[in-house]
């Protein structure tokens, strides 16, 4: 059995920090969109998403990071939504559909140092409910993948086939995340 996912944040001196400990999926990126999309309509600028605990991520999670940093990129010219501690699968997941282009990956571990000190005792479970009907969960997953196909003519042939059936599913009204 696959242990729960816990999306983690706080705000660590000028920076909002959230740390996934758990895979990132559909399930829990609706959770993490809105804890992000609070922040920036607050006038956070500098967000940081810690990938130390999380082994894996979907095409939905990693679409809901598109979606953010472009938001974050349209609400601030010098915000930047930093990616750190990401694993070899995460970092060729993140390379491959052409994120680091949006976002800014820490490949060294040197970014944010003395943020990283504090994060530990900094972070506290996410408030943001995780609790939505079918249609808002289908709807947020179609918009994270037209966000990934948005970035790349390659990614659009990747999703093509996703993001077709979400529309179908919300016209027809039947509203089935995939999973």
């Amino acid at each position: 059995m696959t242990p729960p996912t816990h999306i983690l944040v706080g705000i660590i001196g000028r920076v909002f920090w959230m740390r996934v400990d758990g895979r990132g999926t559909f399930q829990n990126s609706l959770q993490a969109k809105k804890a992000l999309q609070k922040v920036i309509s607050q006038g956070m600028t500098q967000l940081v998403v810690d990938l130390e605990r999380c082994p894996m991520m979907d095409s939905t999670f990693l679409g809901m990071l598109t979606g953010t940093a472009l938001t974050l990129r349209e609400a601030s010219a010098g915000g930047s939504l930093s990616v750190l501690n990401a694993n070899q699968r995460n970092l060729q997941l993140l390379t491959s559909l052409g994120l680091d282009h949006i976002l800014e990956l820490d490949r060294d571990g040197k970014m944010w140092a003395s943020e990283r000190r504090e994060a530990c005792h900094a972070l506290q479970n996410c408030g943001e409910s995780s609790a939505e009907c079918r249609e808002t969960q289908t709807q947020h997953v179609l918009s994270a993948h037209q966000a990934l196909a948005g970035l790349s003519p390659a990614n659009e042939c990747r999703f093509h086939d996703v993001i077709e059936f979400l529309e179908k599913e919300l016209e027809a009204g039947t509203a089935a995340v995939p999973g």
